[in-house]
């Protein structure tokens, strides 16, 4: 049986290592959790800058980059790479190697081509590249069990993931979709 992914955004780093820690803890495997975000400063230390006019935020701004990448640092394959019309990323997991192929060869499709190549339809894929450059951050867990998925999204919500969805699931829009008789 083939690996199906759930996929969510994350609007903070202290979500995103909630999420990641929560699958993990819930037994799910390095090498099947996926993070992606924004490289703002640089991967040399994972720094992620916050567009914040709280002046906490700017105190605290460079450091939180650093600590995501530090706190993720358990992940296989981290590291950094640039997406075609995106520009810099610090990737983990499947979703590394899905762009890191497609940042190789057919780079014009960028993310959305990534995306789509790891089985979530476009339109979930262009929403996705979407939040993408608004600076959120993509997680993913990958599972054959339809069990361990509902478990990974029901972790997901319970974190307050935003727009949840998973590999092989109808995403096509209502009036688009075939009618049963």
């Amino acid at each position: 049986m083939a690996k199906k992914a759930v996929f969510g955004i994350a609007k903070r780093e202290e979500q995103a290592i909630k999420i990641a820690d929560d699958l993990r803890a819930a037994g799910f495997s390095e090498n099947d959790i996926s993070v992606l975000f924004p490289d703002k400063k640089g991967s040399k230390d994972f720094a992620h800058e916050h567009h914040t006019k709280a002046p906490e935020g700017a105190a605290t701004g460079a450091g939180t980059g650093a600590v995501l990448g530090g706190a993720l640092g358990w992940m296989v394959g981290i590291g950094s790479l640039a997406i075609p019309g995106l520009g810099a990323f610090i990737a983990a997991g499947p979703i590394m190697a899905a762009l890191a192929g497609a940042a190789g060869g057919a780079a014009a499709g960028g993310l959305t081509g990534a995306l789509i190549g790891m089985g979530i339809p476009e339109y979930e894929a262009k929403r996705y590249e979407g939040k993408m450059k608004d600076g959120n951050i993509l997680l993913s867990v990958h599972t054959e069990d339809s069990k361990h998925r509902d478990r990974a999204k029901k972790i997901f919500k319970d974190d307050g993931a935003v727009d949840i969805s998973s590999t092989g699931e109808a995403s096509v829009p209502r009036e688009e979709r075939p009618h049963a008789h």
